[in-house]
């Protein structure tokens, strides 16, 4: 099933809301954003015309809730508000953006306002939370719940092994397709944000736990799908959010919590940088264009990298 569903995101919308999200949305497709991009910038215009129409204080929000061209900054500001409180910062900060670009697009390319309910909505504050790396040693454990040779241990551990030793995004691995896969090369091509490609190498053990699933999805009933990952059961794909439940009930069953793939994505930074790698290089194998990514990725450790520096230098130790 399709990330993006349509009709389930402007279930209960006014005919005017529905319409406009509609058009909206092909004018993104025709820019070329990616699905996992529009589903985020549509939710957040639909989430703001529920609450103007169930939630909102404001005794002009039901004319709003009707048609987004009557939407104002107190509309916006009350609803960043209601996401801070009973979501948090940083999904009220999310929701901004979209917004931003929906009304944006409302005012140049419709020209059905004159000007943005957004102008003057400041960004919500955030907080960094600091995601700490997954070590070794948890790995293998989430690793050991993979024993066996039925399909769904080859193909979990198979899973793991490319998170863990690529440190790529969930979805760059969970739409992976056939063709992506190298085994010659022991190299993966992903699809990054804004689909931009990139290859990146693995090592042995991922290329033998790769080559172990490919040999039993070959005598899966849906072998003939180009989806990499299958589910276990029926004629489907297993997709990126089913990937994401898998590692978490791994994790539970290895005894972890808040197993997920950016702590393998924070923790290849980490051993990147402990190992001294170049950033410029590691932007490259991560797909990034920003250099404030590498600062923020295996951030949580970065104490432990500066104290083993410290050690090696031996500051204070030469008198």
């Amino acid at each position: 099933m399709p990330l993006l569903d349509l009709d389930k995101i402007t279930t209960g919308l006014s005919t005017t809301w529905s319409g406009y999200l509609r058009d909206w949305d092909r004018t993104l497709r025709s820019a070329g954003h990616p699905e996992t991009t529009r589903y985020n910038y549509l939710l957040a215009a639909a989430q703001l015309a529920r609450y103007l129409s169930e939630h909102s204080p404001d005794p002009d929000a039901d004319e709003a809730a009707e048609d987004p061209c009557e939407v104002t900054r107190a509309h916006v500001e009350h609803f960043q508000a209601w996401m801070i409180e009973t979501r948090s910062g940083a999904t009220a900060l999310n929701k901004h953006k979209g917004l931003q670009q929906f009304f944006r697009w409302l005012r140049d390319d419709e020209e059905d306002i004159d000007r943005s309910p957004m102008d003057r909505v400041k960004q919500p504050k955030t907080t960094k939370k600091l995601i700490p790396v997954i070590r070794d040693d948890d790995t293998k454990k989430v690793l050991g719940t993979c024993k066996g040779k039925d399909f769904v241990a080859l193909r979990d551990e198979a899973l793991i092994r490319l998170y863990y030793n690529t440190g790529a995004r969930l979805s760059e691995v969970g739409n992976l397709t056939l063709t992506d896969v190298d085994l010659d090369t022991e190299s993966v091509r992903y699809r990054g944000k804004g689909d931009k490609d990139r290859r990146v190498r693995f090592g042995p053990k991922t290329a033998r736990a790769l080559s172990r699933y490919l040999r039993a999805r070959a005598k899966h009933k849906a072998a003939d799908l180009p989806d990499l990952w299958l589910a276990e059961r029926g004629i489907r794909r297993l997709a990126p959010n089913g990937v994401k439940i898998m590692l978490k009930r791994r994790g539970l069953a290895a005894g972890l919590t808040g197993v997920h793939a950016h702590r393998w994505r924070h923790n290849f930074a980490h051993e990147w940088k402990r190992a001294g790698g170049d950033t410029g290089d590691l932007m490259l194998l991560l797909g990034w264009a920003s250099e404030d990514m590498p600062r923020h990725y295996g951030a949580s450790a970065a104490a432990e990298r500066a104290q083993e520096t410290q050690l090696r230098m031996g500051i204070g130790e030469q008198v």
